[in-house]
């Protein structure tokens, strides 16, 4: 699963940027770091989650700059984050009860996307991975694209939120 690192998921410790440590509150009572540009989308209830949440972020995309990408490697940046929302609101929709929210941040050196559902189970990549085989590859691809990604349980709360973490194009 997600890297060990010395600080909180979304801390990205004393050198990360203008947003730094410093707290957003959710509603769930979570906290996140004030992201200097936020989208959320209410997923709760609505059908055809996966392109509506992949549309919803290519929208945030084109508002932050990444899109339409002036380089070839800007471009790829912007595929992986609509790969990695597509792969986590697909886990939710297969594992869990459907996804709640889609929340995208981005700063200077990394964008977000968490993904909440009201599931129990504990996403994992599959191992051994097999290339071949159809399904089973949405954590191991989200594993392989994203510079660390976990999952937060908010005690006493049914649950949980899927992260994912992309660093930012140069």
């Amino acid at each position: 699963m997600s890297t060990t690192r010395p600080y909180p998921p979304g801390d990205r410790g004393p050198d990360a940027g203008v947003c730094g440590a410093s707290g957003e509150a959710r509603g769930d009572g979570s906290a996140h770091p004030a992201a200097r540009q936020v989208r959320r989308l209410n997923l709760d209830g609505a059908s055809g989650v996966v392109p509506l949440a992949r549309d919803f972020a290519r929208q945030a995309l084109h508002a932050w700059g990444w899109l339409p990408a002036a380089t070839a490697d800007r471009r790829a940046a912007a595929e992986d984050v609509l790969l990695v929302v597509s792969e986590l609101v697909t886990n939710a929709c297969l594992h869990a009860e459907g996804p709640d929210e889609l929340w995208i941040a981005c700063d200077d050196k990394v964008l977000r996307v968490e993904v909440s559902d009201r599931g129990a189970g504990q996403p994992a990549p599959r191992t051994p991975h097999r290339a071949g085989r159809p399904g089973g590859h949405g954590m191991f691809i989200v594993q392989r694209l994203c510079l660390d990604w976990g999952v937060v349980r908010a005690p006493g709360v049914a649950g949980k939120t899927v992260w994912a973490e992309l660093g930012t194009p140069a």
